[in-house]
């Protein structure tokens, strides 16, 4: 950790100017909470001042953010969590599930879709958020979900105001929104978006989540399961009903991890490409830090790993393979090194739209830390509602399975579709507790995942100096419906002139992003061990807040 908790903005050769002032980190004794929306953290925090621990904390802020960012998270969709223990202990719930168990890749083709439908009943996969959840709070919480929920139940009865970005989700998915009966009445009252700051009461939800937190595996088996397949299946979904009762079979799993700076970097496994990013700071660990912090050379470093990275994965990986482990054997990174020396790196693979999903990160008083990130695929999922319920239904199935024949990410029953999603924790030598974090962002969230581990380790950046540094992102990504888009490196310019020229030069197509639009909204929680306090830090790209207790 640096000398000093004041703001530390890398240092980038012709930055232009900041555009809004800098922000400290936050600084607590106990306990801290971070996520993208004021009440989110403010239930989290709570969860720690009465005495709950971080995963208590987690688990509250997650169903705040149902009702806080509804076009980016719900009951209906995905949620995977790692879990930093007081022992050392790191664990994992990853929270994914199937498409239909009639969704063969004949079953859309013979229909004339040349891609899984990206909205609409075809576009849903199997929720696996509750599964997540009911796995993180069985095997970590020490409060009843009816307790971390009561808050989030609430909120549903009486309505959150509505945000400037609810407001502009909601706007921009208007007419898809407007088609389904319950999301009309939810999400556009009056028969319109809401103006900033209306209350979206969701008693449906309200009753859903309270129903939810007494017995969570009724959303797979019980009355819930049965309405949603029955509904799908009259829009035309080939569900059988078995896929969700497996999705909801959900367990602890360890990390998966890698070693950076002499630190420990642990993530979750597939369906998740949290081994990208482990692969991408393999790649650069020893070789990035000795660069000048985000100057064109690092910049180049970095956006290149990504590229060879997420080249593997579009073309070898599924999440039903192993082969994703061969990527982080030393004979393969030592390879993917000497390639990137040459300048031999694959183009056409990589990058996110805009954040579709929200995170959020918890540490309590025992050095306890979650990471938390949940997701509805694109925004407003596929714009779906299980009718009655509240619950909008995801379009993961859409956004991450291909019909291309043969291929290991192919549309097929009982195979998830990759995912986008994927969390972090950082250990020293000694297993203790160092970093916490993650951000939103499709296929962004690995490359800013990775730059943000960079700023932490290599540079010794504070949370907020690092969550406000400047980004850049390759796009497209492995979501299938980018697939063979033109590549291009979208940077933030703050980054400046000098960088942005000298990416060019070395044969980037750079795209200027504005000052701050590269996308996401990351938190992060470090430890300084000599003072005994927390630092979080909170993205001023949404409404991120981070608090201590």
């Amino acid at each position: 950790m640096a000398e000093s908790y004041e703001s530390q903005q890398p240092s980038v050769q012709g930055q232009p100017g900041r555009q809004r002032p800098p922000r400290a980190p936050v600084l607590a004794a106990g306990g801290m909470a971070a996520s993208a929306h004021p009440a989110v953290t403010f239930a989290g925090a709570a969860a720690l001042r009465d005495g709950g621990n971080a995963v208590d904390a987690a688990l509250a802020m997650a169903a705040m953010s149902w009702l806080a960012l509804p076009g980016q998270c719900g009951v209906g969709g995905d949620a995977f969590a790692v879990v930093r223990e007081p022992d050392g202990r790191v664990w994992t719930v990853c929270g994914s599930g199937y498409g239909p168990d009639g969704g063969d890749l004949d079953f859309y083709t013979s229909r004339g879709h040349g891609a899984v439908p990206l909205a609409g009943p075809l576009a849903v996969a199997v929720p696996g958020a509750p599964a997540a959840l009911a796995a993180l709070h069985a095997e970590g919480a020490t409060r009843e979900l009816a307790e971390l929920w009561a808050p989030a139940a609430r909120a549903a009865e009486g309505g959150l105001p509505c945000t400037a970005k609810t407001r502009r989700d909601i706007t921009e998915e208007e007419q898809l929104l407007a088609a389904d009966a319950d999301a009309l009445r939810n999400l556009l009252p009056a028969g319109r978006p809401p103006a900033v700051g209306h209350r979206l009461a969701q008693p449906d939800l309200a009753a859903t989540i309270r129903t939810l937190a007494a017995d969570p595996a009724a959303f797979y088996t019980g009355a819930f399961a049965e309405r949603a397949v029955a509904a799908l299946r009259a829009a035309g979904a080939p569900f059988s009903g078995e896929e969700w009762a497996l999705t909801g079979d959900v367990a602890p799993q360890p990390a998966i991890s890698t070693g950076y700076r002499g630190r420990t970097v642990h993530q979750t496994p597939p369906p998740t490409p949290g081994w990208t990013a482990l692969q991408q700071l393999a790649l650069c660990d020893g070789t990035l830090g000795a660069l000048a912090p985000l100057g064109a050379d690092a910049v180049h470093l970095l956006a290149s790993a990504a590229r060879l990275s997420f080249a593997d994965r579009v073309e070898r990986c599924g999440s039903d393979t192993e082969v994703w482990r061969e990527t982080l054997t030393a004979d393969a990174i030592a390879a993917g090194r000497a390639r990137l020396a040459r300048g031999g790196v694959p183009a056409g693979a990589a990058g996110p739209a805009d954040g579709d999903t929200t995170s959020m990160v918890a540490v309590d008083a025992d050095g306890r830390a979650v990471s938390f990130i949940h997701s509805l695929a694109f925004t407003f999922g596929a714009k779906v509602t299980v009718p009655g319920t509240g619950v909008l239904l995801n379009n993961r199935l859409g956004r991450g399975a291909y019909l291309i024949p043969g291929h290991p990410n192919a549309v097929r029953p009982r195979r998830r579709p990759l995912h986008t999603l994927n969390a972090w924790v950082v250990t020293d030598a000694a297993g203790r507790l160092e970093h916490v974090g993650n951000t939103p962002g499709g296929d962004g969230q690995v490359q800013w995942n990775t730059q943000l581990v960079s700023h932490l380790l290599d540079h010794g950046l504070d949370p907020q100096a690092a969550v406000e540094a400047p980004r850049f992102y390759i796009h497209p990504g492995s979501d299938a419906d980018v697939l063979g888009q033109p590549e291009e490196l979208r940077c933030e310019s703050r980054l400046g002139d000098t960088v942005l020229a000298g990416l060019r030069e070395r044969g980037h197509e750079v795209t200027d992003a504005g000052p701050w639009g590269a996308g996401g909204s990351a938190m992060v929680i470090s430890v300084d061990a000599e003072r005994g306090c927390l630092l979080g830090g909170a993205d001023p790209r949404q409404d991120g807040v981070a608090l201590g207790v």
